[in-house]
């Protein structure tokens, strides 16, 4: 209201304007172009002048106005469709956590163009493909992923390695992995991810090397890295003794094996489990004197009943020096079951039966065991007590069996 009022205001002011000045003056105006000739008053061309101004300035109005309205009809439209984007994705969400894949699949791809995080639905699709059986898809929708958003090669990569690990593509994983390594090389879950796919490939070897920078980082705990490290050490042994026993030479190389031994961490080398695992492999590869020499060395230091076992069941170079070292250790440890047995093993490979009856029955005494009662068993037997033997093997088998005290027949 106040605005018309001004323009009527605006428009009585001009035309008094006008008719005092048709009063005062008319003035001439004349303006040739060409072959036109325009004649006119002064103030019927100032009119004139002034509407078609006043004109364009209408027309550059409308025009203003009409483009700001169909600026808030794309925008309203936009806004629209977002809000439809952000709601597919949620149903999506849900279904992807519900286990509908299908749905969840569906909702996420389409939504996905306009989406505030296109990443997330394509990563998420890719997921619900996945679940779906349909690994060609899987690899599209993470083209779609890395392509939507700048920067996000990491995250795709980990997504596909570990998917092609949840669908028990090895070799893709550990490509996939290998690669994304070579960006970031101390990404904490590339390592993880790493570690977990040469466990199951059993590369021992790859793990071996990978685990040192896994202890360096912190990123598995202790116990788990000490068991892993055992574990991947202990199959590289076992197989460099089967490369050992593969050589047809009668002088059979140990090179391979030995060669490894010297590549194990200190703390491995010092694990009473693994000296004994690599003894015996030395045993079974045929150098029971080496394995003899080294189990001599550590049980010096360090006593454990399992090594003291293998002791007795090797062969060294000089047999009755064997005997008299197992036998010094004896003095310190009088009462030992797993010492007397060894003894009375050794006795046997100095053919020394009686003493070596002697310290089977001793150490069956302290305990009774199995493959004592069965040394001693077998001892009696070519010792031509066949009634002794078979009574001490009749021993053994009634314990093992558990069998009920019952009345029996007299003989």
């Amino acid at each position: 209201m106040i605005r018309l009022l001004l323009v009527l205001l605006a428009a009585l002011l001009i035309g008094a304007g006008l008719a005092m000045g048709l009063q005062y003056d008319l003035g001439y105006i004349r303006i040739s172009l060409g072959h036109y000739l325009i004649e006119t008053n002064f103030w019927i061309g100032l009119s004139a002048l002034i509407a078609l101004v006043g004109g364009l300035m209408l027309i550059i109005g409308l025009i203003r106005r009409f483009t700001r309205g169909t600026g808030t009809l794309s925008g309203w439209v936009a806004r629209g469709t977002q809000r439809r984007a952000r709601r597919r994705t949620t149903q999506g969400l849900l279904a992807l956590a519900e286990g509908n894949w299908p749905r969840a699949r569906k909702l996420l791809e389409a939504s996905a163009g306009h989406a505030d995080t296109p990443l997330i639905n394509y990563l998420a699709a890719a997921q619900a493909a996945f679940e779906c059986g349909d690994h060609d898809s899987v690899d599209e929708l993470l083209r779609k992923a890395f392509e939507s958003t700048p920067g996000s090669d990491m995250a795709v990569g980990i997504t596909q390695a570990q998917l092609q690990l949840a669908g028990n593509r090895l070799e893709q994983a550990l490509a996939t992995l290998i690669r994304l390594r070579k960006k970031t090389p101390y990404h904490p879950f590339v390592l993880k991810l790493l570690k977990n796919t040469y466990v199951r490939l059993e590369d021992w070897r790859e793990l071996s090397r990978l685990l040192p920078e896994l202890r360096k980082r912190d990123l598995i705990e202790p116990a788990e890295l000490h068991d892993l490290e055992r574990s991947a050490w202990h199959n590289l042994l076992e197989r460099a003794a089967a490369e050992c026993k593969r050589k047809d030479l009668p002088d059979r190389s140990l090179e391979p094996l030995t060669r490894l031994w010297d590549e194990l961490p200190g703390f491995l080398r010092r694990d009473e489990y693994t000296i004994r695992e690599y003894a015996r492999l030395l045993a079974e590869a045929g150098d029971e004197a080496q394995a003899e020499t080294l189990l001599r060395k550590v049980l010096r230091n360090h006593w454990s009943d399992e090594l003291i076992n293998l002791y007795g069941r090797l062969e060294g170079q000089q047999p009755d020096e064997q005997l008299l070292v197992a036998e010094r250790w004896l003095k310190d440890r009088p009462n030992n079951a797993e010492l007397l047995l060894a003894l009375g093993r050794l006795s046997l490979r100095n053919e020394l039966w009686g003493k070596a009856r002697e310290y089977f029955d001793t150490s069956l005494r302290l305990r009774r065991s199995r493959e004592t009662m069965a040394e001693l068993s077998r001892l009696n037997a070519h010792m031509s007590e066949d009634e002794t033997s078979v009574k001490l093997l009749m021993q053994g088998l009634i314990k093992d069996s558990g069998l009920p005290d019952l009345p029996m027949p007299r003989a």
